[in-house]
């Protein structure tokens, strides 16, 4: 039987994929979610399926949002779906068919879909994860699928993610349907939410120091030149 693979062997491997420096606030944000990935990976309830696919490319997006240099983005995107031994493009492709599935879906046809109250051939691939999960009394259920969830929900109507009430009733139809927790799910979506907003105060608190440290310079070298 095979050694499970431990979380320092992915974090390994990650690195050596990706060999490049992560700015300070988002290593943390990349390692979190890496440890996240990899104990599902090696839980036996365990299964991939699109949503959790989208929830991790919409989690990485959302958290990632402004790094520098862009470029680095996708190499560490890559190496971390690498590292645990899966597919990017999987999950990429994933992500963008659910996208474009929710974009061109009305709320209220989503919501009963997701819920399984009525069955769309938008996505068959996606029909048959939906039912799955539903029969599935041993689903493991995890924040990554919530974020999946919460972002076709957004894609389908911005303002529906906005207004808590309606928020709330679509998760509690969305958790009945497919036999899971709707109190996990809005716990871990709230979290999931403020975790945005620290995240991009801390951004934008190293940006203020990163302009006044860069003026403090151009002063500097002004007096230097003038002196």
């Amino acid at each position: 039987m095979n050694n499970v693979r431990t979380v320092s062997d992915t974090k390994r491997t990650f690195y050596n994929l990706h060999t490049r420096p992560i700015n300070t606030i988002y290593r943390r944000v990349v390692e979190e979610l890496m440890v996240e990935m990899h104990l599902l990976s090696v839980n036996v309830d365990f299964s991939y399926e699109p949503i959790y696919a989208l929830g991790v490319v919409t989690a990485f997006e959302r958290f990632m949002q402004g790094y520098q240099p862009e470029r680095d983005k996708e190499s560490i995107f890559n190496a971390l779906v690498r590292a645990l031994e899966e597919d990017p493009q999987r999950y990429r492709q994933d992500a963008q068919r659910l996208q474009s599935v929710a974009k061109s879906l009305p709320p209220s046809e989503l919501i009963a879909w997701l819920s399984q109250q009525t069955h769309l051939d938008r996505d068959v691939d996606l029909q048959s994860s939906l039912q799955a999960i539903s029969k599935n009394p041993a689903f493991k259920y995890n924040r990554l699928f919530a974020i999946g969830v919460f972002s076709l929900l957004e894609l389908s109507d911005p303002e529906l993610v906005k207004d808590q009430k309606q928020l709330t009733e679509a998760l509690k139809k969305i958790a009945d349907g497919l036999h899971l927790s709707d109190d996990k799910l809005s716990k871990d979506l709230e979290i999931y939410r403020s975790n945005l907003d620290k995240v991009s105060q801390a951004l934008a608190v190293m940006s203020d120091l990163l302009s006044a440290d860069r003026k403090r310079r151009e002063q500097r070298s002004q007096q230097s030149s003038s002196g």
